[in-house]
């Protein structure tokens, strides 16, 4: 379809622009908001008439946002959320939370002017934009936090999730060792008593060493009564 944009729209054109969009673009958000006119003779005429009021009015709006941007932009708000022990949310921050956010602080914000890539699923700093006017955006900063403590901490620098994980390794670790259990960690220590181990003989080995030399003990018997015979029989 093809309209005449009646303020600045990002990535289409500016006010009085002509141009094409697909129809469900125009009939669904644009026309309805009133942010453009089908270009046909009679709407490019009217606009031309109300050129200068429309430009009146653009300017106005754009004094007002700038004026609210001066508060806005850079500002930190707190939202408190339940989250695993990796930082990863039950649930998310969406558009809605954060314009209900930014209503609530004092500025007046619909969802459709949040810009979000994706709903929020992770705790920590997000930064947001929020359109205030065709011509200016606000970046405003949304700490996601379990506690307003850890909402500080963040604020401050810290990694909460990063601790949480620490915490866990070292509980881990005390759980594998007894209580008033010592440990050796000596290497030379340690090395000596595998050595001991392995120049230990087994059960078994001392069995068939004792077995082995029986044997041979009486062997030792026979030929010694074997030569006492042989001596007899010559006398």
């Amino acid at each position: 379809m093809q309209i005449v944009l009646l303020e600045r729209i990002a990535k289409l054109g500016q006010m009085g622009d002509v141009v094409n969009v697909k129809d469900g673009y125009a009939r669904n958000y644009l026309l309805p908001q009133g942010k453009a006119l089908r270009a046909n003779k009679a709407n490019l005429e009217r606009f031309e008439k109300d050129r200068a009021q429309l430009e009146a009015r653009n300017l106005e709006r754009k004094k007002d946002a700038e004026a609210v941007d001066g508060k806005l932009n850079g500002e930190s708000f707190v939202v408190i959320r339940q989250s695993g022990d990796t930082g990863q949310l039950y649930g998310s921050v969406t558009t809605r939370d954060i314009a209900e956010l930014l209503s609530q602080n004092g500025f007046d914000t619909a969802r459709n002017q949040i810009v979000l890539a994706q709903p929020i699923k992770i705790l920590g700093l997000h930064e947001v934009s929020v359109v205030l006017h065709p011509e200016v955006t606000s970046t405003v900063i949304v700490n996601v936090a379990r506690t307003e403590e850890e909402a500080e901490r963040q604020a401050a620098g810290e990694d909460v999730t990063a601790e949480q994980v620490d915490e866990e390794d070292t509980i881990a670790v005390e759980e594998v060792f007894e209580e008033g259990v010592e440990v050796n960690l000596d290497e030379d220590a340690n090395d000596a008593e595998e050595a001991a181990v392995e120049e230990e003989p087994t059960s078994e080995e001392a069995s068939e060493e004792a077995g082995e030399s029986e044997e041979e003990a009486i062997a030792a018997d026979e030929v010694e009564e074997s030569s006492d015979n042989e001596e007899e029989s010559e006398n």
